[in-house]
């Protein structure tokens, strides 16, 4: 299995803890495990160009220098981990620009087809409140980007540093993950998208049957999903319309 960690912040505090532990719960020897800090590993913000969305992702200004990489660690990957801490009531702003540059992967434009048979489990810790908000920001985004299975996991920890939360609130972290890591599967092959997924792909179809942007439903029609194909089945043939 191939695991990749996508950290809001350099700080290494309690949800970057929290995410360590769930990929510690289900990792193996074997396992690929990939870190990524933000903003070190892409530290620009979306310039709001649009280029990505109406030409091509490779267009984007950051595409060479940063989303290259960082896009094909995110595809690689059978389970993404995401963890931020609560900034403000939301996710860090160097979380939000990596997310606002993919945009152009929204169904409503250009999911990559790899998305709908991966998990995603999102992480958030607190001092206070904003969790629920928080873990919102980074779900919505793989959510529509056509995410499998997303699974969520927020605590309020009363303390800004790792060291300083109270052994019973880690306690209560530990048995959090235990039954969190539950729901994960070793089965890459197994996953499949939650109704909620499969739906929202279905009610976009139907908008890029009637007409979207060209370059999306180009798109759509290549991959054959305007015909018999769906992104999380093995494919059946030669695409078809209907």
């Amino acid at each position: 299995m191939k695991i990749l960690m996508i950290n809001g912040t350099l700080r290494q505090g309690s949800s970057y803890h929290v995410g360590k532990l769930v990929i510690d719960k289900i990792a193996e020897d074997e396992d690929e495990i990939i870190e990524l800090f933000l903003p070190k590993d892409m530290p620009e913000f979306c310039r709001g160009c649009a280029v990505c969305i109406t030409d091509s992702e490779k267009k984007c200004p950051d595409y060479l220098m940063y989303m290259k990489r960082v896009t094909r660690m995110i595809d690689a990957a059978d389970l993404l981990v995401f963890t931020s801490p609560v900034h403000v009531l939301h996710v860090t702003g160097a979380m939000k620009a990596l997310l606002d540059h993919y945009g152009y992967r929204f169904m409503v434009h250009r999911p990559e087809e790899s998305m709908f048979r991966k998990q995603a489990v999102c992480i958030t810790t607190g001092a206070g409140g904003g969790m629920r908000s928080t873990l919102r920001d980074m779900k919505v985004s793989l959510r529509f980007w056509g995410v499998a299975r997303i699974y969520t996991y927020g605590i309020a920890v009363g303390a800004i540093r790792w060291e300083d939360v109270e052994m019973p609130v880690k306690e209560r972290i530990v048995e959090g993950i235990d039954k969190l890591s539950l729901k994960l599967t070793r089965e890459i092959d197994k996953v499949e998208p939650s109704i909620l997924t499969e739906v929202l792909f279905y009610v976009l179809r139907h908008m890029h049957k009637k007409g979207m942007n060209p370059v999306d439903q180009e798109y759509w029609r290549e991959k054959g999903w305007l015909g018999k194909e769906r992104p999380w089945k093995k494919k059946t043939g030669i695409p078809k319309s209907e």
